[in-house]
């Protein structure tokens, strides 16, 4: 499927990455074609999901769909980069990224593609209405003693939606909602599928702030997540070796000074010394390693270089 053209109209494709999640799928894949704006390609990457995905992507016939079926698990990383790619490549003017657990408001689409701006970020809500987006306002890759860069997030901010102005500038984004024209992928490249799963988005949002554009999260771009937002992970299983390597990666990347670039040794230090009253072995296994394979990525591969 190829981007249709038109004078003065921007087209526009989603990308969704999903895992065994086709009951909440249905409830995206509604929001979709309740849209206002409709979109002009739906691509889907499927990961290998072995419940009733396929199934439910078939059925489909009120959405311009376009599913890509992975025979491996490429993770959230891999699958938007490979959407991401499907859809540039295709030569849509703007790509919207979001995840198989959130469902737009009917107007969410309308509202970003209103918005004449390189990068824009929905604000999203839980399924009671409370606000819950994380994006951060201050992403400190300067400060060596902020042991956490997101310093303030969109929620830890504002009470509400309605305490909010109708754009906000974020530092960073997740990619539950992020629309970026093409002309970014032109300058910064495609999502780093080799993050796998876990701040691929951080680094696309440093890379596009770096390119000189501001991301605005609009106030009135409403999405609802599905699931409660827990990004509490346990630092000793699969997860935290993701978390604690692509944390370190976005540092030692885009880190502002040496002594920011040298947090993660001092991080894996830090671990391994507490080990013990820390939980034992796993986490100090699981903080080494991630350090290790974690200076093998301090470049950005190519790829998810500029694609010109």
């Amino acid at each position: 499927m190829t981007a249709p053209t038109g004078p003065g109209r921007e087209s526009v494709a989603v990308v969704i990455v999903t895992y065994n999640r086709a009951d909440l799928l249905v409830r995206m894949l509604d929001g979709l074609a309740a849209q206002t704006h409709r979109p002009d390609v739906v691509v889907v990457v499927d990961n290998a999901s072995t419940d009733h995905t396929a199934q439910v992507l078939a059925a489909r016939t009120d959405l311009p769909l376009q599913v890509i079926t992975s025979p491996d698990n490429l993770g959230g990383a891999g699958g938007f980069h490979l959407g991401t790619k499907t859809a540039y490549e295709a030569g849509y003017d703007r790509i919207w990224l979001v995840d198989d657990d959130t469902v737009p408001a009917p107007d969410c689409l309308a509202v970003l593609m209103a918005a004449d701006e390189d990068c824009l970020m929905v604000v999203r809500e839980d399924l009671t209405g409370a606000l819950v987006e994380k994006s951060a306002l201050r992403f400190d890759l300067a400060n060596p003693l902020a042991i956490r860069p997101k310093t303030a997030s969109v929620d830890s901010t504002y009470a509400s939606r309605a305490e909010m102005p109708e754009r906000v500038a974020v530092e960073n984004v997740a990619f539950e909602g992020f629309m970026a024209r093409r002309c970014v992928i032109d300058e910064v490249g495609l999502p780093d599928p080799s993050f796998f799963i876990f701040y691929d988005d951080v680094d696309f949002a440093v890379r596009a702030r770096r390119s000189g554009r501001t991301i605005w999260a609009l106030r009135d771009a409403v999405l609802v997540r599905q699931l409660d937002f827990n990004q509490q992970h346990d630092l000793s299983g699969w997860k935290g070796y993701f978390m604690y390597r692509n944390l370190f990666v976005v540092h030692l990347r885009y880190g502002e000074n040496l002594l920011v670039r040298l947090k993660p040794l001092l991080i894996t230090l830090a671990v391994v010394l507490l080990s013990p009253v820390r939980g034992g072995r796993a986490e100090a296994g699981n903080v080494t390693r991630a350090m290790r394979d974690a200076w093998g990525m301090r470049a950005v591969p190519g790829t998810a270089s500029p694609r010109r």
